[in-house]
């Protein structure tokens, strides 16, 4: 655990158990945002395992506002580059509400989990962008992220994956 970091009028700390529901709500929010909300079915008892079980398979960090209400968050988890042998802090989703949208709550996320990268020994960070998010695509180009040139994505869904192991 991380101690909260301030970035007035902003605190970052790491989620805890108490703030199951509000993460599951900013992932709704996320969802709505992306149009995907048909997808996001986590359920705050899958969220709680996921961020508190034995062992954690994912980390969370809030971002409050001065007035104590979430005004964001980030959630991510560490994959492992076998050519370095290192570990990689993938960012699953970091969302801002959008009332605080440029208010440089957002490079303040993506800071602080570069801090962390660092601390654990990560070479890098990674995440995915909406093809059609503009905003978040420029932003990411502003602090310094580029596109993972020669690479796709691939993704096998829970049939293929059920018939693979079959």
């Amino acid at each position: 655990m991380s101690d909260p970091v301030a970035a007035e009028p902003y605190t970052l700390r790491d989620a805890e158990p108490r703030d199951v529901g509000t993460v599951v709500r900013l992932v709704r929010a996320l969802a709505r945002y992306e149009k995907l909300e048909h997808l996001a079915v986590g359920t705050e008892a899958a969220f709680r395992q996921a961020l508190f079980g034995t062992p954690p398979r994912a980390f969370a960090l809030v971002a409050e506002a001065s007035d104590g209400e979430a005004a964001g968050f980030a959630l991510w988890f560490y994959s492992f580059r076998t050519f370095q042998a290192l570990p990689c802090l993938y960012v699953e989703d970091v969302f801002v509400e959008p009332a605080h949208r440029g208010s440089g709550l957002g490079r303040r996320i993506f800071a602080e989990l570069a801090r962390r990268a660092l601390r654990e020994g990560c070479d890098r960070m990674e995440w995915s962008v909406l093809d059609w998010n503009a905003p978040a695509i420029g932003f990411y180009d502003r602090i310094g992220s580029r596109p993972r040139e020669g690479w796709t994505l691939r993704v096998l869904t829970r049939p293929a994956l059920d018939a693979l192991a079959a």
